[in-house]
């Protein structure tokens, strides 16, 4: 088979391992504020690949404790820096993975993503207020895994998320801002969490997503823009959260995501013959098991972690995925 055709599994788990070995790397420091989100992001992908046990336990429980903020109450993206929603998912998600979410102050971690809700009801990345959709998933999504969501304002909440729908079905970043697929995946998940899919217009979304699909099978997250392997995510998950994944074809979006894969050193990129990087790894791993693709863990789309573990923590929503194909 060639790299068109076969997820290249143990290569991608040799590529996810060797990023956190070169610290003399420039590029290990230039992406320091991403370092957390980077850790969930290999953590799940390995998670889908069933290779959980290729990184140290308890090294990523240790990096994950030193990027606590003590002052805020939150997770920066490295140690020494400053606590940030999308930091502090990451640092829950990873814990929760782990089974290791003892190690925080589940309270602190409560108030200070409280803090971050604005009067209009959508959520402030952190202290310096930059608002996004996508930080209102983050709270909802981490209040979830902490057991917490009963301590949010959820009428609030819903309503900006609502301020947000557009004409044709989607969401954008803040009110007016046009349709994303990146943002139609946080509004809709962060709705699917709060059982509020009330709130979406089913049948008018899942035509725009579909439409996101271009002749070459990959997905684009706007109109007229090139497609890119993390909307095969950011649009499947969606799709699947309302039960449509059958409006999109399957077989040309495995092949399209296969073939972004790096042959001779692992990792997946944002379209075939650019440099691979984790997200689009984790998001093209995660877009495939959507899609049945055998040998593959499931995953819930909801929260973006593996399956079994939403599930044992009482939390999984209603969503599909394609029959696992067996190899």
């Amino acid at each position: 088979m060639t790299s068109d055709s076969e997820l290249l599994v143990p290569l991608h788990v040799a590529y996810i391992k060797s990023l956190g070995e070169n610290k003399d790397d420039l590029v290990y420091h230039m992406t320091a504020h991403l370092r957390l989100n980077a850790i969930y992001w290999g953590l799940t992908a390995l998670c889908i690949m069933n290779q959980k046990e290729a990184l140290d336990r308890e090294e990523m429980i240790g990096f994950v404790m030193s990027c606590w903020d003590d002052e805020a109450g939150g997770f920066g993206a490295h140690p020494d820096h400053d606590a940030h929603i999308l930091a502090t998912l990451s640092a829950i998600q990873i814990l929760v993975i782990q089974d290791a979410l003892d190690r925080i102050d589940i309270p602190r971690v409560v108030k200070f993503i409280l803090s971050l809700q604005q009067p209009s009801g959508v959520f402030a990345g952190d202290s310096f207020g930059e608002v996004d959709t996508r930080f209102s998933y983050c709270a909802v999504n981490a209040l979830s895994l902490l057991g917490k969501l009963s301590e949010l304002d959820v009428e609030k909440t819903v309503a900006y998320i609502r301020s947000c729908k557009n004409f044709d079905g989607g969401f954008g970043a803040c009110i007016g801002a046009e349709s994303h697929a990146g943002q139609v995946f946080v509004c809709v998940a962060a709705l699917a969490i709060l059982d509020r899919l009330d709130e979406v217009d089913h049948e008018t979304l899942a035509w725009w997503l579909a439409e996101r699909q271009l002749p070459n099978g990959g997905l684009n997250g706007r109109p007229e823009k090139l497609e890119d392997v993390c909307y095969s995510f950011w649009v499947l998950s969606a799709l699947s959260i309302l039960q449509k994944l059958s409006w999109i074809d399957s077989d040309k979006l495995s092949s399209f995501i296969l073939s972004a894969q790096d042959p001779d050193s692992g990792g997946i990129a944002d379209r075939p013959g650019d440099m691979v990087d984790v997200f689009h790894t984790l998001f093209g791993v995660a877009a495939l098991s959507l899609l049945g693709y055998p040998g593959l863990v499931d995953l819930d789309p909801v929260y973006c972690m593996p399956a079994s573990v939403i599930e044992a923590k009482g939390l999984r929503k209603s969503w599909q995925a394609l029959e696992r194909r067996s190899k």
